[in-house]
């Protein structure tokens, strides 16, 4: 089967730093203290400049079939900087019919003349990062914007034409009770969107959440609490038209986003932007992560990659194992080796796969336990 393409764009602004964030993302203040001209003004023409370089460098007769702008805050960009990166992408590579296009966006970074600007230039699918419904999660969190303004985005996209319309939830976070849980989940199942992602607080190290961690100001994430959440998500979407087709993602028939699909099948990809990850046959790629190192390569007309990594065969089965086995689609047995069969056999027994043809397919009690079987099925 031939590799489909897609195109991640990575845009590192940020109107302020999350307390849990520790993606490459910069604020405007942080940016100018490090002395670079990167900038939102300047970004997109430098962006552009590496679509053309790395498609000149390296050319690729296949269409694009996905693009997902990521970040950072995406719309922190003028609407039209972000179509004139799109429309450079497919002058250069060309689009698949029907090609996805996500960008991700803050509730309170857009406008209804905002959305509408982006679905006229060719954005197809647009991701809020709602987190949660409740004020003092939201607070704990360090998000700028409120619960309702979330939705009031929804009805702007929907009425500016998008067809996908996404959100995200953080659960299990410090301040938040089963009660809050389901009051955001209510007013999800009552959104018109089809598709949800959700993801358990994990409190990395360097933040500064973890930072209050470790000053005993908040007290730590409870994996126990977020197993004990996982569930309640899981049944309150499914009962509602959704369902699940990858650990931590549910959709409505058809929501589901093609361009992260293309990542768990383990497809290839570009990368653009500052510390954005690409992929081609087994090779992983890298840009410079610092904006000020990237933009000095791209101003220079030198490739931004910063370094890249051929994996083995069996560091590619193994990445295909970790992989797929969170899709609802399951896992080829035809990557397992004979212990790794062996191990998937005693897992089924257990109740945490089921086969399916010529597949395995976590079961809800393996989902809960997908990290650890991944690990068993290695061998």
């Amino acid at each position: 089967m031939p590799r489909t393409l897609g195109a991640y764009v990575h845009v590192p602004f940020c109107a302020s730093r999350c307390g849990y964030c520790d993606f490459n993302t910069y604020t405007a203040a942080e940016l100018q203290r490090d002395g670079t001209t990167v900038s939102v003004a300047t970004y997109a023409d430098r962006v552009i400049s590496q679509i053309a370089q790395g498609h000149k460098a390296t050319p690729d007769a296949r269409a694009i079939e996905t693009v997902f702008f990521g970040g950072g805050t995406p719309t922190l960009m003028p609407a039209g900087e972000l179509v004139r990166i799109l429309v450079s992408l497919r002058n250069e590579y060309g689009f698949a019919p029907n090609a996805e296009v996500t960008t991700e966006a803050n509730p309170d970074s857009v406008t209804a003349e905002y959305l509408q600007e982006l679905r006229d230039g060719g954005f197809t699918r647009v991701s809020f990062g709602h987190q949660s419904s409740a004020s003092h999660v939201l607070q704990l969190l360090e998000r700028t914007h409120t619960a309702g303004r979330t939705w009031e985005a929804v009805e702007w996209a929907r009425a500016a034409g998008f067809e996908h319309i996404s959100v995200d939830l953080i659960y299990g976070s410090q301040a938040e009770t089963d009660e809050d849980l389901m009051s955001t989940l209510n007013d999800v199942v009552s959104a018109d969107i089809d598709h949800v992602s959700a993801y358990s607080l994990i409190v990395e190290p360097g933040t500064r959440m973890a930072a209050k961690v470790d000053r005993g100001e908040v007290p730590p994430a409870s994996d126990d609490v977020a197993a004990s959440r996982y569930p309640m998500i899981d049944s309150t979407l499914r009962s509602n038209g959704f369902d699940w087709y990858e650990v931590s993602n549910w959709a409505k028939p058809g929501g589901e986003c093609q361009h992260n699909l293309g990542y768990w099948r383990n497809q290839d990809w570009l990368g653009i932007g500052p510390g954005a990850h690409a992929h081609e046959c087994g090779t992983r790629m890298w840009n410079h992560k610092h904006p000020a190192k990237w933009a000095a390569a791209i101003d220079q007309t030198e490739s931004p990659m910063a370094d890249h990594e051929v994996l083995t065969l069996d560091e590619q089965r193994r990445e295909h194992i970790m992989l797929r086995l969170r899709l609802r689609e399951g896992l080829p047995l035809d990557y397992l080796t004979e212990a790794g069969w062996s191990k998937a056999v005693e897992a089924v027994i257990e109740g945490l796969l089921e086969q399916v043809d010529d597949r395995v397919v976590l079961t809800n009690k393996g989902r809960l336990l997908a990290d650890g079987l991944v690990a068993r099925l290695w061998d």
